[in-house]
């Protein structure tokens, strides 16, 4: 049972939900934009808006914060130097989710999952 436990699963195993998420977080910060399953854009939300609120940080440990979870290292200083000055204002909620119509093969839910 899974009481009281907040962690979407996914269906996957734990190190196999962490490399999609990261891979999920490192495109989207890269591309400003991309379609995925619903439930997927919802879990990824989360973890794209902890990137930019340690971005907007600035500091060094959070810099090496973020590099350990992006992929890209220049993505990562790209990152740390565009946000704080494009999410100056804004409190949070830096993502958007659209919902698309059903995917074709399984009609999964699909989403697109872009940057505010």
């Amino acid at each position: 049972m899974r009481h009281r436990c907040r962690v979407k699963q996914l269906s996957k195993p734990a190190d196999q939900r962490r490399a999609l998420l990261r891979s999920l977080t490192t495109e989207l910060i890269r591309h400003g934009k991309i379609t995925t399953t619903l439930v997927r854009a919802k879990v990824v939300r989360s973890e794209v808006d902890k990137m930019i609120t340690l971005a907007k940080n600035g500091s060094l440990a959070a810099r090496r914060e973020a590099l350990g979870y992006i992929f890209d290292k220049a993505l990562v200083h790209a990152l740390f130097e565009q946000a704080p000055n494009r999410y100056a204002n804004r409190q949070g909620g830096y993502t958007r989710i659209i919902h698309t119509v059903p995917r074709r093969g399984d009609k999964a839910e699909m989403a697109i999952l872009e940057l505010v």
